[in-house]
């Protein structure tokens, strides 16, 4: 069975002219990183929307961020079932591998995960409460935090759950023994920021004042 395909003829004039240009121009910065390993300095729990430009934002180069991109930026909590965990295997390299000194779970404006919790658990999207839904069951980890919000004024809770999403996944992140053993030890710190891509801005979660303005 043919499952693969070549690639689109512009990604391969894009790749082409990367490597004659910011590869050819940084040839030993990147065999450095090849050959001596990633030493990132954080994690990066980002949304999958192809909005999201996590090393633009930040302007990061290579070796810079270990990035984890999910629907939504959620962490589920720590659930050691033997089953496929692909956020919680890249939460444990990054703690206990990579010894990151930081993890930034990073939300987003119009999220398209956030709409879909919001639907579905306002009864309005019953396609996503089946159980045969992986989108369903993985908004399923953000329904404690709709139900902070779901008194909320109607306009108000799709950028009020969007901002929840970043709050569940940081609590989340404290049940796994080896990232609550880290914070405790001062060896990791955890943030939360919401980006508001439209406008450029970022807010970031202080606990005694909520989002604010960075």
């Amino acid at each position: 069975m043919d499952i693969a395909r070549p690639l689109p003829s512009y990604l391969v004039q894009r790749f082409h002219g990367w490597r004659a240009t910011t590869y050819r121009d940084n040839k030993a910065w990147f065999r450095r990183l090849a050959e001596s390993g990633q030493p990132p300095r954080a994690m990066i729990i980002s949304c999958c929307d192809s909005r999201v430009h996590v090393t633009s934002i930040f302007g990061a180069d290579e070796g810079e961020f270990f990035i984890h991109r999910n629907v939504a930026n959620l962490v589920p909590p720590y659930n050691p079932d033997g089953e496929y965990h692909g956020t919680s295997a890249a939460v444990e390299y990054a703690v206990t591998s990579l010894g990151v000194a930081h993890i930034v779970v990073l939300g987003h404006s119009n999220c398209g995960g956030g709409k879909g919790c919001l639907d579905m658990c306002s009864g309005h999207a019953p396609a996503l409460e089946e159980k045969s839904s992986f989108v369903g069951r993985w908004m399923d980890i953000l329904r404690p935090g709709y139900e902070r919000i779901r008194e909320m004024p109607e306009l108000e809770r799709p950028r009020a759950l969007e901002k929840e999403a970043v709050l569940v996944s940081l609590e989340n992140l404290m049940t796994f023994p080896f990232v609550r053993l880290a914070v405790e030890e001062e060896r990791l710190t955890l943030h939360g920021l919401w980006n508001d891509t439209g406008e450029g801005g970022l807010e970031q979660y202080d606990p005694a004042r909520g989002f604010v303005a960075v």
